[in-house]
């Protein structure tokens, strides 16, 4: 369409030239010795105008066509982001519920928070999408294929095409002065020039009108397409921003749960010693009735293994160990009656054994800790 409205532009302009020659030629007064034959300047005038009317409103379709696309490729992509949240939030509610954990439920709760948390935010994708959905998409692609937009182009296309046949009938008129001015007196050639003048004289009159009534309609969509696009531009930005603030919202009180809880656990840790556990064993003990034990008959091969604190310890007397939560621990013996003897941080003493799980491969970094 813009390749044939070019090409009829080129023609027009080569018409003018065309008719601006014969008026060189012929020129002596009347409609042929005046450039404003077909064109005067408030014609031109409206004919540049209704040019760039066009030229906008088309701009305005495409923009508006490519943010439909857009958001419609953004509903498609977040409409599997919000399938694949869902069974994520389903997984994790189903894992915190059936979890028959022996040593506490602290993941349990965790994963339920979570489930619960990636449930709303999925949740709130929905609506987001939704919302583009109805808000921004399909009042512009309306406006888009709308009966205003085709109706005022219609019209700028009627009056191209009866400005073209009036720059014709320009020339058809010049052509009959000069038949008039070569054979004087004649009366066929008198009333066929006064038809012709007649006839560009209408065509003028009904561009005139249809030039303005053109202009009138572009100009009303054009506005409308400016107005319509704005706010649904605003529409998005905000229908955005309140999703990623509920989001925000959502991910601050689940991390807030998520560290409460951990804070909970190193405060109190759930495994804790027997009141009537025994006191941990002498030296003396150790090295004489225990040293050849192992506790649950297991040791590695060096006699010596990792342990990582799962649970801390505060030492009741000197021949204890303080543990905290994610020290490593030499150890280096294990008694039968639930105490350990190790070394951590430069420091060595008992602790109960409970309070570490043993760990066969640890990063170098940690076990540079431990000494």
């Amino acid at each position: 369409m813009d390749a044939i409205r070019k090409q009829a532009t080129k023609l027009r302009e080569q018409v003018a030239k065309q008719q601006q020659a014969v008026f060189k030629q012929f020129g002596g007064g009347g409609y042929g010795g005046s450039d404003n034959l077909v064109t005067d300047e408030a014609e031109l005038h409206q004919h540049q105008k209704l040019e760039k009317l066009y030229i906008s409103t088309r701009a305005a379709k495409h923009f508006q066509r490519d943010i439909v696309r857009g958001v419609e490729g953004y509903i498609v992509t977040g409409s599997k982001q919000v399938e694949i949240g869902t069974k994520l939030s389903e997984d994790s509610r189903k894992y915190g519920v059936e979890n028959t954990c022996t040593s506490g439920n602290t993941l349990s709760k965790a994963a339920l928070n979570f489930s619960r948390a990636r449930g709303q935010m999925e949740k709130e994708r929905g609506s987001l999408l939704k919302a583009l959905g109805t808000q921004v998409a399909e009042p512009l692609r309306a406006m888009v294929v709308g009966a205003p937009l085709e109706d005022a182009r219609h019209l700028a296309q009627r009056y191209d095409r009866m400005r073209q046949e009036a720059e014709a009938q320009a020339i058809e008129v010049s052509k009959r002065q000069v038949k008039v001015r070569e054979s004087v007196g004649n009366v066929d050639n008198a009333s066929k020039l006064e038809a012709a003048e007649a006839k560009l004289l209408e065509l003028k009159s009904n561009m005139a009108t249809l030039g303005k009534e053109a202009a009138a309609a572009m100009a009303a969509v054009e506005a409308q397409q400016q107005r319509l696009t704005l706010q649904r531009l605003i529409t998005l930005v905000e229908s955005e921003r309140t999703y990623h603030q509920r989001i925000l919202q959502i991910l601050d009180q689940l991390e807030g749960e998520m560290v409460s809880e951990r804070q909970r656990i190193e405060a109190s840790p759930n495994v804790a010693v027997d009141n009537s556990m025994p006191p941990p064993p002498s030296y003396e003990e150790v090295n004489g009735v225990l040293a050849a034990q192992t506790y649950d008959g297991s040791t590695d091969s060096m006699g010596y293994f990792l342990g990582e604190v799962v649970h801390s310890y505060q030492a009741e007397s000197d021949v204890e160990l303080n543990l905290s939560v994610g020290d490593y621990v030499v150890v280096r013996k294990v008694s039968n009656n639930g105490w350990a003897e190790g070394e951590c941080k430069g420091k060595a003493g008992w602790f109960p054994f409970g309070y570490i799980e043993r760990r066969d491969r640890v990063l170098a970094s940690k076990v540079a800790e431990v000494c």
